[in-house]
């Protein structure tokens, strides 16, 4: 897994790697200087003619010293010194000196015209408030010149944190990321200002005396592979048992995506509990399943107890509707099952107003809004979860002792303990109506195989947003539908399994 952290934990893992380790600043900052001049020769970036563009902190003295590294190797280089000398740190200080000892040219206000790659040095990841005055209208100017353009460490006007774009920020067309790529370039908007992002080793690690309150990560497909197993003796009964409460007269897409998906995560039985107008419907179009009907006036209370002895695992919500009847669904789910729950879309609609047997509820339970959802469940609004993502979802999880799987371009889970997980997988094709449906049954299929919870929120997730990915190859972003990514879940097990 790759570990990411914000500008506030990486000041902290600079701070211990200079004070306790021994490690001087200027070694660092010529390792990363070192790292973005690598970059800039690996990917034939255009050095015809190269400007750097520096703030006054340690941001800008690793401008300054990769002006060096470039006027060293007889490439063309002008450094533009945007901040204040009189907030210049002691390490710019010394960068400059250096550098102008060696003749590196020193310009000002020079047409960007003239570059074929432009440098962004001028803010780190300490930034916290809105760019303005003459750094808007340079970074305006960058973003309108033909020239590539490279981002040191972050691009400048970018929140290191919740890659908001503080007033306006540099769209870089890559980012060297120094020890750990900044959470401000993994969430939106940041990622798309980010271009293609390197992560640089340049000395700084996470010692074990270093303890963040919270610590993020992202799941990937190598990790994958050493999650995934299939016991070869297993049988249908060894792999798990869905009990998948869903569907409603209007909505039996819903529950077919859910259990579909369930049955292609390798589930070895799934049981739809849906409404009696969906009989001649979903067991034609998924006979692998078995059903339980119910009528219009009714929960068929026995049969559905019945059902949750039987489970190993349940889910509810997917097309369940908002009604009376939904809601005492969910109600005698709460109050009797025993088995892990996900509850899912109309579920969490519903659970505002039971959120009082959710605290009892003593199984394990998997919980997957999206940010409307989230909003309703918290209390706090979206513009409050966009600022503080990890640390809001980390905290609704603590709240109700859940997984929650809080759905966005960039997903966040979170079970209320140290680590927290970023979804890195997945595409735009996947914002489609049923999408969610099939996480929900991806999450069933793996936490009835004996997957933990967070385990499996973070592993279905990552299979979910491959799915994507292999369904935006073949069929293109716009073309996909959600049923595309019950077919290419099964791809995607088979490649990383």
């Amino acid at each position: 897994m790759r570990e990411f952290v914000s500008g506030t934990q990486m000041k902290q893992l600079d701070r211990y790697t200079i004070q306790e380790i021994g490690i001087p600043s200027l070694v660092l900052m010529e390792r990363a200087a070192r790292s973005v001049y690598d970059t800039m020769i690996k990917e034939r970036l255009p050095l015809k003619k190269v400007l750097v563009l520096c703030g006054s902190g340690n941001n800008g003295a690793d401008g300054v010293a990769l002006a060096r590294m470039l006027h060293l190797s007889n490439i063309s280089v002008d450094v533009e010194i945007l901040g204040n000398p009189s907030h210049f740190t002691t390490e710019m200080k010394q960068q400059i000196e250096i550098a102008k000892k060696y003749q590196v040219a020193f310009v000002k206000n020079k047409s960007l015209s003239e570059y074929t790659t432009i440098v962004d040095a001028i803010f780190g990841v300490g930034l916290d408030r809105e760019v303005g005055g003459g750094y808007k209208e340079k970074i305006k100017e960058i973003n309108q010149a033909d020239a590539k353009v490279v981002a040191v460490d972050i691009p400048s006007g970018i929140d290191s944190a919740t890659g908001k774009v503080l007033g306006c920020a540099v769209c870089a067309d890559w980012t060297v990321s120094f020890a750990y790529e900044k959470l401000g370039t993994v969430f939106y908007e940041g990622a798309e200002y980010a271009g293609n992002v390197r992560v640089a080793d340049i000395g700084i690690v996470k010692m074990p005396e270093i303890c963040f309150p919270i610590s993020t990560y992202t799941f990937e497909e190598k990790d994958l592979k050493e999650k995934l197993f299939r016991r070869e003796s297993g049988n249908k009964g060894t792999f798990g048992k869905v009990l998948l409460i869903a569907g409603n007269e209007m909505t039996s897409g819903a529950a077919l995506l859910s259990a579909s998906s369930a049955l292609h995560t390798g589930v070895g039985m799934v049981k739809v509990h849906t409404r009696k107008e969906n009989r001649a419907i979903l067991p034609v179009q998924l006979p692998e399943a078995m059903y339980c009907f119910y009528g219009k006036k009714e929960i068929k209370s026995e049969a559905l107890a019945e059902s949750l002895e039987w489970a190993d695992v349940v889910g509810i919500g997917p097309g369940l509707g908002t009604n009376k009847q939904a809601e005492a669904l969910l109600e005698f789910v709460l109050k009797y099952s025993k088995r892990p729950l996900v509850i899912d879309a109309d579920g969490l609609n519903l659970l505002k107003s039971k959120l009082d047997l959710l605290e009892k509820y003593e199984y394990p339970v998997i919980m997957t809004p999206h940010l409307g959802e989230f909003s309703r469940l918290s209390g706090l609004s979206i513009k409050d979860w966009k600022q503080q993502p990890i640390e809001l979802t980390n905290e609704l999880a603590h709240r109700y002792n859940v997984t929650l799987v809080c759905k966005d371009a960039r997903t966040v889970i979170a079970d209320g303990g140290q680590n927290v997980y970023v979804n890195t997988t997945g595409n735009s094709g996947m914002a489609t109506a049923g999408s969610g449906d099939v996480l929900t049954g991806i999450l069933l299929g793996l936490l009835a195989q004996g997957y933990a919870p967070l385990d499996a929120a973070v592993m279905g997730v990552c299979v979910h947003g491959l799915a994507g990915d292999e369904a935006a190859k073949e069929k293109g972003k716009y073309a996909m539908v959600a049923g595309d990514l019950i077919t290419y879940t099964g791809d995607v097990l088979k490649k990383r399994g």
